[in-house]
């Protein structure tokens, strides 16, 4: 079996997958990001690093010393680091200088050919996860009639917001665009939306339509739930299949009892297939 990296930013999805690497033999290390790590990994058999995000010359490095031929990078990376207090080393500046913009899909294709070049695959994400992504359907709650308008209208925004590789994340209210997400993230979006739609606000969180599922795959889990239910949202849909819901049960459960309704729908050759 390939020896793996798992290359783990903030959240918990990096801490599922490492569980379940070990219950499948894998042979793994994992490389933290300073400062974005919420999950532990002492108690698991793998070595470990942690290295910034600025030191990229490090990272191959660690790759090599290891003899690392695989590699899965699961976990938000915030992009707001490249824009405060941001040294890279050479090897990243190198990297940045060369690129025509910052938007993620160019920093992350570019990081990806980096690890190609030094003898690194980057595994989809999806790679010993896939019981996380969500099934379409409706997920928690009964929809409204008029909710349905709201629903449709917030997922396909989300969608088209990915075309432009801006952000995965857009709430609505009655017909109106309340926020879309940029580079402060699903959380403080879901705050702003709030602050001027008030209570009854609609997520959707979408992939891109040309999604490369090594990096960055739509992800919802109990701390955005939390966010959702401090702020009053009403529902939040969200895309079958392209999507991460970590610990689904909870999370609907939760949801249904708090009165917000979670759907997956899906796009399918363009097409957008609802779930009722």
């Amino acid at each position: 079996m390939t020896k793996k990296a798992l290359i783990a930013g903030w959240g918990d999805l990096p801490r599922i997958w490492a569980e379940k690497a070990q219950a499948a033999g894998e042979d793994f290390i994992v490389i933290k990001i300073a400062g974005e790590i919420t999950a532990e990994f002492s108690d698991l058999d793998c070595a470990e690093y942690t290295v910034n995000l600025t030191q990229l010359g490090e990272i191959l490095e660690i790759l090599e010393k290891e003899k690392i031929k695989e590699a899965v990078w699961l976990g938000k990376i915030q992009k707001a680091h490249l824009f405060a207090d941001f040294n890279p080393d050479q090897k990243l500046q190198q990297l940045l200088a060369q690129l025509p913009d910052l938007n993620d899909d160019t920093i992350l294709m570019a990081l990806a050919l980096e690890f190609i070049n030094s003898g690194v695959k980057l595994l989809p994400q999806t790679y010993l996860l896939e019981d996380q992504l969500a099934e379409a359907g409706i997920l928690a709650g009964e929809i409204r009639t008029e909710l349905k308008k709201d629903l449709i209208f917030a997922f396909e925004t989300a969608y088209n917001l990915g075309r432009f590789d801006i952000g995965q994340t857009a709430l609505v209210k009655d017909g109106a665009v309340m926020a879309l997400e940029a580079i402060e993230g699903t959380d403080q979006a879901i705050k702003r939306a709030a602050k001027y739609g008030g209570p009854g606000v609609v997520m959707a969180k979408c992939s891109k339509s040309d999604q490369d599922l090594r990096f960055d795959l739509p992800t919802v889990g109990l701390k955005t739930l939390a966010n959702l239910i401090e702020n009053k949202a009403a529902a939040l849909i969200i895309e079958a299949g392209n999507t991460f819901i970590l610990n689904k049960e909870e999370f609907c459960r939760r949801a249904a009892a708090e009165g917000i309704v979670v759907a997956a729908a899906e796009y399918k050759e363009g097409e957008l297939i609802l779930p009722w």
